[in-house]
């Protein structure tokens, strides 16, 4: 193992990617945390506390083709941020072949709703909320009929990905976010972890030990099965 290798350890990991490796008897679980603002090709101010793309996206890569790890772990409390960061993150995890869990912790709002749905299985704390509400853009919006196509081709790729990973339909999922009567500075609707679950955004409520028990059972479940006792086992 070379200085480098040596030098990076669990405490380096989280206090510069916020993700750590687990190895215990159960599996090999690789957790990586979504919080705050989701940074992606502009910088955000540096008091703003960021989730940057290029830290994620090569570690969902690295999980999906290591031979170590598992499962994947996605722990989010994210107030949203780039559109497209948000989704290509989202769509990465989404196409993963290893079992995959996301825990929605506080708060996973606007494009982290997506990522909350894009796990194979999704929980959401009781104490937990999303906001849902349409694409909104900052600075100067030209006020023309490709503005608002563009606006509209945005929202359609956010609503078919939540729908096509999730139990809520297409119409469901639009009327919450143009909701004109719950939101006082905007359209769109905020819902509580019960809320999530009995409209199918999510699939349970539940606590982190919910989502690793889950997670170990999706992953015992991709084991061979022994021909003595037919149980699995690992390989």
């Amino acid at each position: 193992m070379d200085q480098e290798a040596q030098s990076s350890t669990p405490v380096d990991n989280i206090a510069q990617t916020g993700s750590v490796t687990a190895r215990t008897r159960r599996g090999v679980i690789h957790s990586i945390t979504i919080v705050g603002q989701i940074e992606g090709h502009m910088e955000a101010p540096q008091q703003t506390k960021t989730t940057k793309y290029e830290h994620i996206i090569p570690q969902i890569t690295a999980v999906e083709e290591s031979d170590e790890i598992d499962g994947l772990l996605v722990l989010l409390n994210t107030v949203g941020g780039d559109v497209e960061a948000g989704l290509a993150i989202a769509e990465l995890i989404a196409g993963m072949r290893k079992p995959t869990v996301s825990l929605v912790l506080g708060g996973g709002h606007s494009i982290g709703v997506p990522l909350a749905v894009a796990a194979k299985r999704s929980f959401i704390a009781p104490s937990a909320a999303m906001t849902i509400h349409p694409v909104r853009m900052s600075g100067t919006v030209i006020a023309s009929p490709q503005t608002y196509t563009y606006f509209q081709k945005i929202q359609e790729r956010i609503v078919g990905f939540i729908t096509a990973h999730s139990h809520v339909s297409a119409k469901e999922f639009t009327r919450m976010m143009m909701e004109t009567a719950e939101l006082s500075a905007d359209t769109g609707t905020i819902v509580s972890g019960d809320e999530a679950v009995a409209c199918g955004l999510i699939d349970q409520v539940g606590s982190l030990s919910d989502a690793l028990d889950a997670l170990h059972a999706m992953i015992d479940a991709r084991r061979p099965l022994c021909p003595i006792c037919g149980q699995h086992h690992d390989k």
